[in-house]
């Protein structure tokens, strides 16, 4: 049987992998497809595209990782089989890129006031076309001595509700599941039982995304053990949702989170990215 993941993260967002690097890593364990889903940026598909045709035995998944609020808390919604050259996605992506930017930028300033330097460009690492996330925070509080680790760093200065926390412009669902769709894309919501929301929450909230233009779950992810998973399963088959997964691999960021298997029992059937893709080609018929 062949493997999947359906959601991974390179050096164009949070992850410590350029796009050629999430490719070789991705053959190493074995997949067949895995789709690139960097957060609010398809900068690395194209990278990630020309590599992967270099080999017989991987396929690249064009995707992105979108963020919007579901009744004050943040949710994300994944994007897969966008077009990633369609003129008018990329510009969407990149007012939501201006608008995190504008956010990071006062978050750095929060910590300049406090006695803690920081600057956008440490932020980077090096990358300046990277989309900085609050990741990108905890890995240089924990460089520069402040934090002992990263749970520190979210724990006491950058998790909701925290001195240092800012949210994101309150980008609706209705928005970014438009945009997912007028790319061609189908739209899965990520990591449902991450939001700290009960089994009959995430119903409800699947009740208000699905008229919205939700299309799938991811089912699948590494935190989730079997019980979830098939929990999850059952709700989407309810619902009439596309079942989906991915390992959220970020590389070193997250280190105990490997591509493909997740911490170590991750197992994505391919026969799931064949019913999305069957699914988006009979919906553009």
């Amino acid at each position: 049987m062949n493997y999947i993941d359906l959601h991974v993260h390179s050096s164009a967002s949070d992850g410590s992998f350029s796009p050629e690097e999430v490719v070789e890593l991705a053959r190493q364990a074995g997949l067949r497809y895995f789709a690139l889903t960097d957060h609010d940026t398809v900068d690395g598909v194209e990278q990630a595209l020309a590599h992967a045709k270099t080999f017989e035995d991987i396929t690249v998944i064009p995707g992105t990782e979108l963020s919007c609020y579901y009744q004050n808390r943040e949710i994300h919604i994944v994007g897969l089989l966008v077009d990633h050259r369609d003129p008018l996605f990329l510009s969407e992506l990149k007012q939501l890129e201006q608008a995190r930017l504008a956010r990071n930028i006062k978050m750095v300033q929060n910590f300049v006031d406090a006695g803690i330097p920081l600057t956008i460009e440490e932020l980077q690492h090096g990358n300046p076309n990277s989309v900085i996330t609050r990741a990108h925070f905890a890995r240089l509080l924990v460089e520069k001595g402040v934090c002992q680790d990263k749970k520190e760093a979210f724990d006491k200065y950058l998790g909701i509700g925290c001195p240092f926390y800012l949210p994101k412009p309150q980008v609706t669902p209705e928005h970014v599941l438009e945009m997912i769709h007028r790319a061609g894309g189908v739209a899965i919501l990520a990591h449902p039982y991450s939001y700290q929301l009960s089994r009959s929450q995430v119903e409800n909230m699947l009740d208000t995304l699905i008229p919205l233009g939700l299309e799938g779950m991811e089912c699948y992810y590494s935190t989730y053990d079997d019980g979830q998973t098939q929990e999850l399963r059952s709700m989407a088959l309810k619902k009439g949702l596309l079942v989906s997964g991915g390992s959220d691999f970020h590389g070193v960021i997250k280190p105990d989170i490997s591509i493909g298997t997740g911490r170590g029992s991750l197992r994505i059937p391919e026969k799931l990215l064949t019913a999305i893709q069957d699914y988006a080609a009979h919906r553009t018929q």
